[in-house]
């Protein structure tokens, strides 16, 4: 494993704790904090340089194998490496209980018996493609159930041999998500272990990794202790049961690691992208925080121009689900269309659809039209929301983090019972974030409770540290 010289750590460091975890510390981790996981097959883009390499590789080698069958007298070796393979892929497939099938397979396609055919030109391929089907079909997971009955139509020995290899591709990458779901318990386990066995070997190596950490857990603590904010959400935020970032200034309630670590993760949220030190405990996450960041940012567009919307078109539109899905459908696509390109073109193509598509709905349900003047300043008030500073903007954005903070402390399906104002349109994409956004925070306090504990201590009184075990959160 990479060593580190000795100093601060800086942009070199960083870069070398992401050199240092390899491929499988990044899949442990994914597999640990996300209980839908699954393994996808490779998608390479259409009309990609490697995709078209392998095509013309796996076309070459089906040619040959056809002419190989074709000659005369047939030239069996290619084909019997292909079955020697299928019966390996179908013997992965078996559950430890399934002795019998194991039996059958093991007989039907025995190599040494199908060599000693295949020497006397007696070798019946689409005979053993029928067998191999039949095992697919007695395999096979429901959701392959139509694509192994369409390779029952196809006559042609090496197309179907062909197809069953791209399907049983299919059926192994089912099992491999089977046998994760099976393990996750197991899984999510030895990915803490292994997670922070990596950790303490850097650490051992250099003594000053969490620097970083103790000074994003210290920012997170002052914050909590300065007098509250002023602005347009401040009551919202005072009264809610999650507080907001000055609250506990007010509040007899003394800070705890629980408070802390939370308003320390909301505040990865808002990352300067310049600033270098970021958490060393949190590097590996670091993607997937950006990839939140950039969700809760498209959440706040979204959340801002609905409240817009619906003071100028009334209660009637807004009470159509449809409309409002369609509204969400509309202002998403466009503004992943624009993701590459600056917010104010963004938001000045959904702010002209929006209008269009309110004052079609009003035409379509027999209701006045918005007047020049008022599609005029419905344009206008939309394409403000790309300001940050935006009055509408402003407080969603606030309310959105509040809801992320109760989310950390109250869980997800308690936070969505009181959404604040303005954000119960959005509420299966809040959801959605905050089941992620907890996901990811508890698996990494999980892996690194005991040295944020460790650091609280000389933030917090002992008393405190004591009552409230990072690691326990």
């Amino acid at each position: 494993m990479k060593s580190w010289p000795l100093g601060p750590p800086g942009k070199s460091q960083e870069k070398g704790l992401r050199n240092t975890v390899n491929d499988a510390s990044k899949l442990s981790s994914e597999i640990g904090m996300n209980r839908d996981f699954r393994m996808e097959e490779k998608v390479l883009p259409p009309g990609s340089l490697e995709g078209r390499i392998r095509e013309t590789m796996h076309d070459a080698f089906w040619d040959h194998l056809k002419e190989r069958l074709s000659a005369t007298p047939p030239d069996f070796s290619c084909a019997l490496e292909l079955l020697k393979e299928i019966k390996e892929i179908l013997l992965s497939l078996l559950l430890p209980r399934q002795n019998r099938l194991r039996s059958e397979i093991e007989e039907a396609l025995d190599m040494d018996l199908l060599t000693q055919e295949a020497e006397h030109g007696a070798l019946n391929v689409p005979h053993l493609s029928k067998y191999i089907l039949n095992m697919m079909t007695l395999l096979c997971a429901p959701v392959r159930d139509e694509a192994v009955q369409k390779l029952e139509n196809i006559s042609d020995p090496v197309w179907l041999l062909r197809g069953i290899f791209q399907v049983l591709g299919l059926m192994k990458m089912d099992m491999v998500n089977y046998t994760i779901q099976s393990l996750q318990p197991q899984l999510q386990e030895h990915s803490i272990q292994y997670e922070r066995a990596k950790f303490q070997d850097l650490l051992n190596k250099q003594p000053s990794l969490l620097d970083h950490t103790a000074r994003w857990l210290t920012r997170a603590a002052a914050q909590l202790s300065a007098p509250p904010p002023s602005g347009p959400d401040a009551a919202d935020a005072a009264s809610s049961p999650c507080s907001s970032p000055g609250e506990a200034a007010s509040s007899p309630e003394p800070l705890s690691p629980t408070m802390v670590l939370s308003q320390g993760f909301l505040n990865l949220l808002l990352w300067d992208p310049e600033d270098d030190e970021f958490p060393e405990t949190l590097l590996t996450d670091r993607a997937r925080l950006q990839e939140l960041e950039a969700q809760l940012r498209q959440l706040t567009i979204l959340a801002s121009v609905l409240l817009v919307s619906s003071s100028f078109s009334g209660s009637v539109l807004f009470g159509s689900p449809q409309f409002v899905d369609k509204l969400k459908r509309v202002t998403r696509a466009l503004l992943e269309e624009f993701k590459s390109r600056p917010e104010e073109e963004a938001v000045l193509t959904v702010s002209e659809q929006v209008a269009q598509e309110i004052h079609q709905s009003l035409k379509n349900m027999g209701l006045a039209a918005l007047s020049s003047d008022n599609t005029a300043s419905l344009i206008g008030q939309l394409q403000d929301v790309a300001r940050k500073e935006n009055c509408v903007r402003s407080v969603i954005d606030q309310r959105i983090h509040l809801f992320l903070k109760c989310c950390l402390v109250l869980g997800v399906q308690r936070s969505l019972l009181d959404l604040p104002g303005g954000l119960t349109l959005i509420e299966a994409e809040l959801a959605e974030l905050g089941q992620k956004f907890v996901s990811l925070t508890h698996h990494n306090q999980q892996v690194f409770g005991p040295y944020y504990t460790e650091i609280l201590k000389s933030l917090l009184p002992p008393a405190q540290v004591l009552e409230t075990e990072v690691a326990s959160l």
